[in-house]
């Protein structure tokens, strides 16, 4: 992959001339259109952002792609690589001019970004009206690491379900509490709310009773990129800990450390975010989505 040189024409914020010194040499041979439709996808590192800003379109996808002047966009993870042929769905258009990249987004409208390369796929968009920077990493479809994908945005993949249903037990492990807790919901408010129902398996979600309801925080685990620690803290008092792994695009599965018993969940009634954030369910207690920085705590891994 060649790169090229962006030529500042401005003076940039400290920020970016901190990064010079792990910028890799470029050397100008392709223009900047040239370099933001050589990726298939550029995944939104949301977690590496500069700036209190926004801008709605880019805070809410995990992934943007621009093609022959379209502007395409995955907001939800559930299904990506599959919607729009793996692009998502189109938003806007845009255009560039030097270092200066032009969107018009349907709905949010025109902004126009500074970018800095920093390697041969990653790219900084720099809204100099905000003081506000997103870090864009770029991939080919057949490429991307879909595991980190979901690992890393783990808190807005549960809230993409309106609720999870028990689906399978573990044959091993010591009858808890837990064992009655048949549906979990996750919903977006500060990323850390989550309800919890006894209904009978197959109950439709529209219809379920929520019976206890509390806080939940999600752990990164020492050494390990593909699991998770997720902790339940229940209104009542009561405080359950689990690992938490994901088997596929609808499924986790929660290890629940005290009982040593599995958990399977499966995610029902899709939660579709749409190009403005809205996401399409009545269910929800959020009508709207907005990705930020999550700094996640470390505990190391709890089963031996």
């Amino acid at each position: 992959m060649k790169t090229f040189k962006l030529f500042l024409a401005i003076l940039v914020s400290t920020v970016f001339l901190s990064s010079c010194s792990q910028e890799e040499p470029l050397d100008g041979s392709i223009t900047l259109g040239e370099l933001m439709s050589s990726y298939d996808l550029w995944y939104v590192d949301i977690h590496q952002t500069m700036g209190d800003g926004d801008v709605p379109f880019v805070s809410k996808a995990f992934t943007l792609s621009f093609v022959n002047g379209n502007m395409y966009a995955n907001n939800n993870i559930a299904n990506i690589g599959f919607t729009g042929n793996g692009l998502g769905v189109l938003v806007g258009n845009y255009d560039s001019f030097g270092i200066y990249l032009e969107t018009i987004h349907d709905l949010n409208g025109r902004y126009v970004f500074d970018v800095l390369q920093l390697s041969s796929n990653e790219v900084r968009i720099y809204d100099t009206q905000q003081n506000l920077s997103y870090l864009l990493v770029g991939y080919q479809r057949d490429e991307f690491d879909y595991d980190m994908l979901f690992y890393d945005n783990i808190e807005y993949f549960l809230q993409e379900y309106t609720a999870w249903e028990r689906t399978n037990i573990s044959l091993t492990g010591t009858p808890n509490p837990f064992d009655a807790e048949h549906f979990l919901q996750f919903t977006p408010e500060y990323n850390t709310t989550f309800s919890s129902s006894n209904d009978p398996f197959g109950t439709n979600v529209d219809n379920l009773t929520w019976d206890y309801s509390g806080g939940y925080e999600v752990f990164d685990v020492v050494g390990f990129d593909n699991l998770k620690i997720l902790s339940l803290n229940y209104a009542i008092g009561d405080f359950e800990e689990f690992e938490l792994t994901v088997v596929n695009d609808q499924v986790v599965d929660l290890f629940h450390m005290s009982s040593q018993t599995s958990y399977e969940f499966s995610g029902r009634a899709f939660i579709q975010i749409l190009r403005d954030g809205k996401a399409f369910s009545s269910s929800i207690k959020s009508e709207d989505r907005k990705r930020t920085k999550v700094i996640r705590k470390k505990k190391k891994r709890l089963k031996s």
